[in-house]
């Protein structure tokens, strides 16, 4: 990693480019900033208030048991597709300038130290190998990255649309027609299963089950479940599978495609701000329309990212970014972006120091215990944890303005 020397708002890129590298931070940071307290302010929000809107806005700020799709369903697909606009505008320059060979050096580097950084924010070697989380959030933003750039070295246009519905189509025939054994991966439903064959090892259970059946896809009764069970070593983060496995990973690639299409229309010369804007709208609504249908099928799952979570998220992402195209790149209403692009300038060093500074646990400490108690006794209950949460996302913003006042920008 290394400290940047000037600002990536003052580098001397195109000038039709920089207002929208300024709004693609202004998003990044935005979608940042869910994961590093929004979200937990409006849980908070809504236990102050109880009533039924802060009740909808709670319910979509968190994540959906299995099938469906809410607000905090796209904050990490929509990093991903982010992740995929950057690297058209990082990778396009490199190429030009230095070479292909170059590009694919620093993709395979960025995509590896991305997968160390996330198995060290899982604990890394603390607690063993056998507790080593191998798969998790940074890890897939890390491969998905990594492989789609690969795949923009080496095709053009076209050739990168084929490989996006190549795997979202494959990922529904294996899902749908590949058999698995007629296992639900449940801790309950294998105890009843040993009580029915006298089998009490859930791994002889498992693999002397002979039965199969295909086109499931409920929690731990799906092939990307059952492959990870089998062949992903060490910690999976539902004990017999992880959200972020094996299989699953693949349409993640899509994802950042898609983050990958909208960069190329970013960078599109002679399209006037109208028309790319509503190309995107039109995409975004396109996809939502698609990912929905294909949801009477193949259900909208994030914990396995079917094709058709990849379509609605894909949709919503495109709209997002239409809208601060529109708001920062067309209007030029940039007052309130400043936090934003604070935090989107350095958003996995700012994702990686909550993970070491424990930013709640210093804002318990000044503004928890004692006060957090008189708030709610002598205020309103419940405005101590709204206030412990403002104070987290306080000292997140002034950690990550500290870094742009500074001038440090640490890129892999």
């Amino acid at each position: 990693m290394e400290a940047a020397p000037a600002s990536p708002l003052q580098l001397p890129v195109p000038a039709p480019e920089r207002g929208r590298l300024l709004s693609l931070d202004a998003l990044r940071g935005f979608d940042m900033f869910w994961i590093l307290g929004g979200d937990g302010l409006v849980q908070a929000i809504h236990r102050l208030c109880g009533d039924p809107v802060t009740g909808m806005l709670a319910t979509q700020f968190d994540h959906c048991a299995w099938a469906g799709f809410h607000a905090e369903d796209l904050i990490f697909p929509l990093f991903v597709f982010i992740a995929g606009i950057s690297l058209v505008f990082s990778l396009a320059k490199t190429i030009a300038r230095e070479g292909r060979a170059v590009a694919v050096r620093r993709i395979i580097r960025r995509g590896l130290l991305l997968v160390l950084f996330g198995i060290f924010s899982y604990g890394g070697l603390a607690d063993g190998w056998e507790h080593v989380r191998l798969l998790g959030v940074l890890q897939r933003i890390g491969l998905a990255y990594m492989f789609a750039g690969l795949l923009f070295c080496f095709l053009k246009p076209r050739g990168l649309v084929i490989a996006c519905a190549a795997i979202l189509v494959g990922y529904w025939a294996v899902m749908t027609f590949v058999p698995i054994r007629d296992v639900r991966l449940d801790h309950d439903a294998l105890a009843a299963l040993a009580q029915t064959t006298g089998i009490s090892d859930e791994h002889e259970l498992f693999t002397r089950t002979t039965a199969t059946v295909s086109g499931r896809f409920e929690p731990g009764y799906n092939v990307s479940d059952h492959l990870d069970y089998q062949y992903l070593p060490s910690r999976k983060w539902d004990r017999y599978y992880d959200p972020e496995g094996l299989l699953s990973t693949l349409p993640a690639v899509a994802t950042c495609l898609l983050g990958v299409f909208a960069g190329l229309l970013l960078r599109l010369p002679g399209l006037s701000d109208r028309r790319r804007l509503a190309w995107m709208v039109g995409g975004g609504l396109g996809l939502l329309a698609l990912g929905w249908a294909w949801d009477l099928q193949f259900p909208v799952i994030k914990k396995v990212w079917t094709s058709s979570f990849v379509l609605v998220a894909g949709g919503w992402s495109v709209l997002l970014l239409a809208a601060f195209h529109w708001l920062i790149d067309v209007k030029m209403w940039k007052g309130w972006i400043p936090p934003f692009v604070w935090i989107g300038m350095n958003a996995i060093t700012a994702y990686m120091a909550a993970n070491i500074l424990d930013f709640h646990g210093l804002a318990a400490r000044l503004v928890g215990g004692p006060i957090a108690h008189a708030l709610d006794a002598h205020v309103a209950t419940g405005l101590g944890a709204v206030v412990g949460m403002l104070g987290e996302i306080g000292l997140v913003l002034l950690f990550v303005w500290f870094l742009y006042r500074r001038q440090i920008f640490l890129r892999l």
